[in-house]
């Protein structure tokens, strides 16, 4: 495993990390999630990636159950959590103080999340979504107080905007608080205007980190759609309807055979290409990986030693399939 700076922290997080998006707590039995974590963890993995959202809650319970069972020393790795959609339990029956980024919802899902997770405090906590709802003054002092109380090192946003980010950042120095570390966007080589331009800047100007997600494109990236669409897959899932709609169209499906020739070409998996891929982006601290099955995870964990193969001959090849970079 390598590992890289979060942004401008002196945090160093693994190139390959583990999210449980989707699968803790709700499309994986409990063993399974357990094999998992500890089989990142023998791999070097040292970020666990979670939310308040998450199965309503429940995936940070299977993972601190997990946690707390393998005994880890707590300074060898680190998790994180989100605020902004509510822990729902799956009922569905959010009060208005129960989600957003007000200061109210802020710490008390700090606890809560402390609590799920059965830790002393957050390695990482994340903004899930902007709220319009909420001045961002609100906010940056919400996380800089957490801080400050030791319940969080580290704070930052996940699918914020340059502008927003910025924003907060305008704050932070305006009233000498800390400002967020590090953001949570999409990022594979179906989306990549976020990271690849829109934040440009941000990272020369605040040194932002970057904790990537959907890597593989929710599957597409995997090839498993070249053919045909499998039924088990989480496309299944009624609630990621829009997900589906935009990720499988015979566009983006074309572009991923003919990846999957190039792949075969340099001996490597078609999500070994695309997590590589991702990889080869100094911005991009670390990629959060998802898995269902433990093969599935044990092939992904290749990834860092196959970007070796990924020449500048070959992401030009890449470039010229993809025929998406961002202006």
């Amino acid at each position: 495993m390598e590992y890289k700076r979060l942004g401008k922290s002196g945090l160093q997080v693994s190139r390959l990390s583990l999210g449980s998006w989707l699968t803790f707590g709700k499309q994986i039995e409990d063993n399974i999630a357990e094999d998992l974590m500890k089989i990142a963890y023998d791999a070097g993995v040292n970020f666990f990636d979670n939310a308040e959202a998450y199965a309503g809650g429940k995936s940070e319970e299977v993972m601190g159950s997990i946690l707390k069972k393998m005994g880890w020393r707590r300074d060898s790795y680190s998790v994180s959590s989100k605020v902004f959609f509510g822990a729902d339990g799956g009922e569905g029956n959010l009060k208005p103080t129960q989600k957003g980024l007000n200061r109210k919802h802020v710490t008390e899902a700090c606890h809560q999340a402390l609590k799920r997770l059965q830790v002393d405090y957050l390695d990482l906590y994340f903004c899930h979504r902007p709220d319009k709802d909420t001045p961002i003054e609100e906010t940056v002092w919400a996380m800089h107080n957490l801080i400050q109380q030791g319940k969080v090192l580290y704070w930052g946003t996940s699918e914020w905007s340059a502008q927003e980010i910025m924003e907060a950042h305008m704050v932070a120095r305006q009233y000498n608080l800390i400002g967020p570390t590090m953001e949570q966007p999409q990022y594979n080589m179906m989306v990549r205007d976020k990271v690849e331009s829109e934040f440009s800047r941000v990272y020369d100007t605040v040194g932002l980190g970057t904790t990537v997600w959907s890597p593989l494109a929710s599957g597409l990236l995997t090839g498993k759609y070249n053919n045909e669409s499998p039924e088990d897959t989480r496309f299944k899932f009624e609630s990621l309807d829009w997900l589906k709609d935009s990720t499988l169209v015979e566009e983006k499906i074309e572009k991923v055979r003919q990846l999957t020739a190039l792949a075969k070409e340099l001996d490597l998996s078609m999500p070994i290409l695309a997590l590589a891929w991702c990889l080869k982006n100094d911005n991009v601290s670390t990629v959060i990986l998802g898995a269902s099955k433990t093969s599935q995870l044990e092939e992904n964990l290749k990834a860092v030693d196959a970007t070796s193969k990924l020449t500048s001959e070959v992401m030009e090849n890449i470039e010229t399939i993809l025929d998406n970079k961002p202006e």
